[in-house]
């Protein structure tokens, strides 16, 4: 990993030592579209940064749920979160736990790192993806829907404004983002869309 004589280290930059285990296996279509780089599996609920050139983030089958994804061309860092649920009002002890749950504290962390590890806000190139009607009951809770609206939000009162937007639905998509590149693959109804 390349960092500045400066620069702090976030806690969750991927190590490209531990690299996850079933990318390959699990996503063929994607890691062929990715081939060359070792994936790194962003689980529901999780975060990840990365700035190895070599690397690609990846979180599998999205319903309701919502990817952000961040990528600063200038220095090739990429981010990518999975959050669960729109905002942590009335959890709090579960968003002090894990803050990648929802979308108010999960795209607050995911940024905050970015920042911290050299990412410029006027050069990010966002996207965000998921928010899927996928149960019966979508109509009451509408948690797809929900998602999709916190995720822009957020972005917009952090005057962080979206390139890339797939969202809604009732498909799920498996995302990777390459982080040299900053290509954005999505897999979803069994084809591969670049963004």
């Amino acid at each position: 990993m390349r960092h500045s004589a400066g620069q702090q280290k976030p806690e969750n930059l991927v190590n490209p030592t531990t690299p996850s285990t079933g990318g390959l296996d699990a996503s063929p279509h994607l890691a062929g579209a990715m081939s060359g780089k070792v994936l790194f599996t962003v689980g529901v609920s999780d975060m990840k940064i990365s700035n190895d050139p070599t690397s690609a983030l990846i979180t599998y089958a999205l319903g309701s749920c919502i990817a952000v994804v961040a990528h600063d061309p200038a220095v090739r860092l990429g981010g990518l979160l999975h959050f669960q649920l729109p905002e942590s009002a009335g959890y709090e002890t579960q968003a002090q736990d894990n803050p990648h749950k929802f979308g108010d504290t999960g795209i607050a962390a995911l940024f905050d790192a970015l920042y911290r590890a050299g990412a410029n806000k006027n050069r990010l190139v966002i996207g965000i993806f998921g928010g899927a009607n996928m149960m019966q009951d979508e109509r009451i809770f509408q948690i797809g829907l929900r998602n999709a609206r916190s995720a822009k939000k957020v972005l917009w009162q952090s005057s962080l404004f979206i390139k890339h937007e797939d969202v809604g639905g009732n498909l799920n998509r498996t995302i990777t983002l390459d982080v040299e590149s900053g290509l954005i693959k999505m897999k979803k109804d069994g084809e591969i869309y670049e963004f």
